[in-house]
């Protein structure tokens, strides 16, 4: 039994095919490129990127509009019928790729031939996801299926087989949806990190895949594969090596299809024997240093291995003033002289708290421009973290004594919001926000709405602060928004910075923020830039690292 997909020619996937390659290179969150030439309404150079996925192997292609500042539906229907008219393009399956579902109907309505619908899931519940699963197989597309539900994203092995066994209960028995067009995507998140939960994530997804061939008769498997490697986002060898080693055991063990750069698979057999070897001990998870151990051997396929001169640099570093020494602590993750170091700063300045808004938040600014310019990775950015938490917890007794009584700023509640895991931004911002006079109650992540206004009643907030990664994080901010508006959130105070309970707006997706989103959420808590800048300089400049995408 075979998925049966068509462009202008067929594609059957069953037991005996190889790995299907999904092109990614024309979806706007992922492709800086195709999203300027989208919105810069250049088609037929998007076409062009489109082309040259098919060309460079690609046996379907992923088709993505999802950006704020895009009408999706219009450039997803426009998009699609320019490539029905590029026969060369057109010959291959589709995959229509939104998180709205109106942008996914739009999108079924031009396409040729058979594609397929990514994604649906149980986030919204099994109501939801029967409707969505019914209009699939009216429309007649394969389905990409999310460990997606209530709770939130599967990330261990046992979630991932629990969420798609019940999908496929329901797909298979409640709406008839032929079971060799349901194929589940496990959720592929990035490994080496420098965050110890997630160590095994690949490891998880490469069983699961194992779990759902044995489990769930002809279903297919697919995951977005760049997800894996975000952590060496600008170093392509690596990230290639990866990649490499990631499908290698994953289709091993059943993966049938994922979206990739078509263009840039390299061959496991091909890989330089001690940086497979590395890959591999962070991909199986077989060794506790695994990621510092491929931290260093990618300085070398980077071409930026240390050479004499920054040994040199490294010995007499310690010479520096202390504001540069800081700073190198905070970019190398060095803990060894942080406490010693700010002490010596914490002597200079006339208050505490003037050495994190001054140096130390100096330091994390240099940390987040080579972050963004890819020239530091996920793990870095991390150590860089917990170096300026251990400065920041040094200082902290120094600040409670120098306090004035009733000098605080507020109380704010933060979390990320339900859906999203993501909390690394969120916690920096904490840190910094508690040093600068507030009050911190965080909720940690994956919080529903009613929570987090339950307890921002609770505990008399000034501030609510929501973070998220995720697109579909937005419209859980909007909804928390709208709460806010119905429930009546208002708290009488003389200070006219407590007027009204407010919410800043956290996370990559606020960095450059979306307009339909904008307008909805000003139109619900429209003094949100007014929280962002009471906030202060500290905080603003310290959400500039969590300003990628992690």
């Amino acid at each position: 039994m075979a998925c049966r997909l068509a462009g202008l020619e067929p594609l059957n996937i069953g037991d005996d095919s190889l790995f299907v390659n999904v092109g990614e290179r024309t979806n706007v969150t992922g492709s800086a490129k195709f999203k300027r030439l989208i919105k810069e309404e250049k088609y037929s150079e998007a076409l062009d990127v489109a082309r040259q996925q098919v060309e460079s192997g690609a046996q379907i292609i992923d088709i993505n509009m999802d950006e704020g500042m895009l009408d999706a539906e219009a450039a997803m229907v426009r998009f699609l019928n320019l490539i029905a008219g590029e026969p060369d393009i057109a010959r291959v399956p589709i995959m229509i790729d939104s998180s709205k579902w109106e942008v996914i109907e739009k999108g079924l309505k031009c396409i040729q031939g058979k594609g397929i619908v990514n994604s649906i899931s149980m986030k919204e519940g099994v109501e939801s996801f029967i409707h969505h699963a019914k209009l699939v197989r009216r429309y007649g597309a394969a389905v990409v299926v999310m460990a997606f539900d209530e709770v939130g994203q599967a990330d261990t092995r046992e979630r991932k087989i629990e969420i798609c066994r019940r999908a496929y209960k329901i797909l298979t028995e409640e709406v008839g949806f032929p079971p060799e067009d349901i194929i589940f995507d496990p959720n592929i998140f990035a490994v080496a990190t420098g965050i110890e939960e997630h160590n095994n994530y690949a490891q998880d997804f490469i069983g699961a895949c194992e779990d759902i061939k044995r489990e769930l008769p002809h279903a297919l498997i697919s995951g977005g594969v760049s997800n894996v490697s975000f952590s060496f986002r600008g170093n392509d060898p690596v990230r290639e090596a990866i990649h490499a080693v990631f499908l290698y055991y994953a289709i091993r063990n059943g993966m049938d299809m994922g979206i990739v750069n078509a263009g840039q698979l390299a061959i496991y057999d091909d890989l330089p024997g001690e940086l497979r070897d590395a890959v591999e001990d962070v991909i199986l998870n077989r060794r506790d240093d695994s990621t510092e151990r491929l931290l260093e051997l990618a300085e070398k396929y980077r071409g930026s291995k240390a050479d004499d001169g920054a040994n040199a640099q490294q010995a007499e570093w310690r010479t520096w003033e202390v504001k540069k020494r800081l700073e190198y602590s905070l970019v190398k993750g060095i803990t060894e002289f942080i406490e010693q170091d700010t002490e010596e700063a914490r002597q200079q300045a006339a208050r505490p708290i003037e050495v994190i808004e001054g140096p130390l938040m100096d330091g994390m600014n240099v940390v987040g421009d080579l972050f963004g310019e890819g020239k530091m990775f996920l793990p870095q950015v991390v150590k860089s973290a917990r170096v300026m938490k251990q400065a920041v917890a040094y200082l902290e007794p120094f600040i409670e004594a120098s306090k004035e009584q009733g000098s605080s700023n507020g109380k704010m509640v933060i979390a990320t919001v339900k859906g999203d895991v993501h909390d690394i931004g969120k916690n920096i911002v904490g840190v910094v926000l508690q040093c600068n006079n507030y009050e911190i109650i965080d909720l940690g992540v994956m919080v529903p709405a009613d929570k987090i206004l339950k307890t921002a009643k609770e505990v008399n907030a000034d501030l609510i602060g929501l973070s998220g990664l995720i697109t579909p994080s937005l419209d859980e901010m909007v909804n928390v928004a709208k709460e806010m508006e119905r429930q009546g959130f208002t708290i009488p105070a003389a200070d006219r910075r407590r007027d009204h309970l407010e919410s800043a707006y956290g996370g990559e997706n606020r960095a450059e923020l979306q307009r339909p989103h904008r307008l909805r959420t000003e139109r619900l808590a429209h003094r949100w830039r007014g929280v962002c800048a009471a906030l202060g300089h500290a905080a603003r400049r310290v959400c500039r690292p969590h300003a990628q995408r992690v």
